[in-house]
């Protein structure tokens, strides 16, 4: 398939995985093993329901990265630190690519993601948590947030 001819979400994929880093399962698994690393499953929750998701890993969904990221916000997850190294996967390794590029361009320099995303985890004989918890702790800080305060809400 010639480049012109993808559409433009494919082309942004496209384009950011040539930019980061690509880790097959394999290496994905040895990565998982270091001290200090921190994994990050991107997917909804109802995907992490119905598949499972990687043990250790911390829910953050695609649409909410930026904000966990930021350190200025109330969201903000403390894994999310620019001197650790940030594993991502999604279903497919798609989201986990844009999450990828929007990382490094928010200052996030050891940020690598999972081709093939969690299938070919599942295919390499990876571990799965087939009851992950539900990570709600944005939610939790979003509805006590005062109305009118768009800076400070996600």
């Amino acid at each position: 398939m010639n480049i012109s001819t993808l559409s433009p979400a494919a082309r942004l994929v496209a384009d950011a995985q040539a930019l980061v880093e690509t880790l097959d399962a394999e290496q994905f698994a040895e990565e998982v093993k270091r001290d200090g690393v921190v994994l990050i499953d991107l997917r909804e929750q109802a995907e992490r329901k119905a598949h499972g998701a990687i043990p250790g890993a911390v829910h953050i969904p695609r649409g909410m990265l930026e904000f966990c990221a930021d350190p200025a916000l109330p969201v903000h997850a403390d894994e999310l630190t620019a001197d650790r190294r940030i594993l991502l996967y999604c279903a497919r390794g798609s989201r986990s690519a844009l999450a990828a590029m929007t990382l490094m361009t928010m200052g996030f320099p050891f940020v690598a993601h999972l081709a093939g995303g969690f299938p070919s985890w599942v295919q390499a004989g990876g571990a799965v948590d087939t009851s992950p918890a539900e990570a709600a702790r944005w939610t939790t800080v979003l509805a006590r947030e005062p109305a009118g305060k768009p800076d400070q809400r996600a």
